[in-house]
C-alpha cells in the first residue's frame, strides 16, 4: 500500500506580502542538505482521517497546538516516491521561541546495528 503523509501550511500576511511556515528535516542525513529540504511539518498515517493526522503532526514536529480555524484542503500531491502528500492551508501565527523539536532513534550508520538519537 502506497505511503501516505499529511501536514498543515500555516501562513500569515505580512508587510511585504505572504509568509509561510516551512520546517527542515532532522537527524544525521538531513544535517547538511538545505536546498530542497524545506517543506511544511508534515508526517506519515495510515487509517486516521488526514485533515486530524495533519493537526496530530503538527503538534508532533513542532511542539505546539496549531491554529483553530476554518483549514483550506490543497490538492493532494504525489511525490517520486509515490507518497501522497495531503496538506492544508490556515492562517496563524507561530512563536519560534515556542520550537520543542521531537527526538527519534534509528540507525545510525545506516546497516551498523547501532541505534542512537542523532546528533547525540
Amino acid at each position: 500500500m502506497p505511503k501516505k503523509s499529511a501536514g498543515l501550511l500555516l501562513y500569515r500576511y505580512a508587510g511585504s506580502g505572504i509568509e509561510v511556515l516551512l520546517a527542515h528535516p532532522g537527524g544525521p542525513f538531513w544535517r547538511t542538505k538545505d536546498e530542497g529540504a524545506w517543506t511544511i511539518p508534515k508526517g506519515e498515517f495510515d487509517d486516521e482521517d488526514s485533515l486530524a493526522a495533519a493537526r496530530r503532526e503538527f503538534q508532533e514536529e513542532l511542539g505546539a497546538a496549531p491554529p483553530g480555524g476554518d483549514y483550506l484542503e490543497l490538492k493532494p500531491i504525489k511525490q517520486k516516491n509515490a507518497k501522497t502528500v495531503y496538506a492544508w492551508a490556515i492562517e496563524g501565527e507561530f512563536d519560534p521561541a515556542t520550537l520543542k523539536s521531537n527526538t527519534f532513534v534509528c540507525e545510525w550508520p545506516p546497516k551498523s546495528q547501532r541505534m542512537q538519537i542523532p546528533g547525540s
